[in-house]
């Protein structure tokens, strides 16, 4: 079980802080999302974020384009020091190239999909991928509710990974806390990804282990 806390619900002014904060509490990676006000209505950061930030840990950077253009990012985030780029599938033409790009570059590369997009429009690509994110929200803003009609996909994704002998590993994103990781888990995900619920809490330790008991 890997739990990757989003900077997105960490307080901006103290971002070495927050980074520590989470590295202290057990975190095993990093999640940036990074979204440009085109692809989703909400503007973040860019790979001047993950520049900043990656001198500070040795933990995963697993960075989340929800941009128009992802193939554009290639080259900015592996300079800056990105473990993964994930990209989604709704927003690249060219999704087989893009991801040969961010192999080439050195990163691990990664697909999303939107909680309206099926399964069936990425399996070309699940065996060229590292990893697949569920967006368990539609994706955007922080703080909404868990979907559970994903919780199918996370299931469908397990079975083409068995069936298929692939290695991907199957991450979620949105609403994602103590109550709702052990039904993803129950569906064969690896990657957790948590904002509000790890961020908001009075101590984030703790809420991990919550999240880590649900897999023992």
């Amino acid at each position: 079980m890997i739990i990757a806390p989003s900077i997105l619900s960490a307080d901006m002014a103290n971002l070495k802080a927050e980074v520590h904060k989470a590295e202290s509490a057990g975190a095993d990676w990093l999640h940036v999302d990074i979204m440009d006000g085109h692809f989703v209505p909400n503007l973040t950061f860019g790979a001047n974020v993950v520049d900043a930030i990656r001198p500070h840990t040795k933990l995963c950077l697993d960075c989340h384009l929800m941009v128009a253009n992802p193939e554009d990012y290639v080259n900015s985030l592996a300079q800056a020091g990105a473990d993964i780029m994930t990209f989604h599938a709704e927003a690249s033409q060219h999704s087989h190239g893009l991801i040969q790009s961010i192999k080439a570059a050195g990163m691990q590369a990664g697909l999303a999909i939107n909680p309206g997009t099926p399964v069936s429009a990425i399996s070309p690509l699940l065996a060229d991928v590292d990893l697949v994110l569920v967006m368990t929200v539609n994706p955007g803003f922080g703080g909404q509710s868990f979907i559970e009609s994903t919780l199918d996909k996370m299931a469908e994704l397990d079975q083409w990974r068995q069936s298929h002998n692939l290695a991907f590993k199957i991450e979620v994103d949105g609403g994602i806390k103590q109550e709702t990781t052990k039904a993803c888990l129950d569906q064969g995900v690896d990657v957790f990804v948590a904002g509000s619920y790890l961020y908001g809490a009075d101590n984030m330790q703790q809420a991990m282990q919550a999240m880590r008991r649900q897999a023992r």
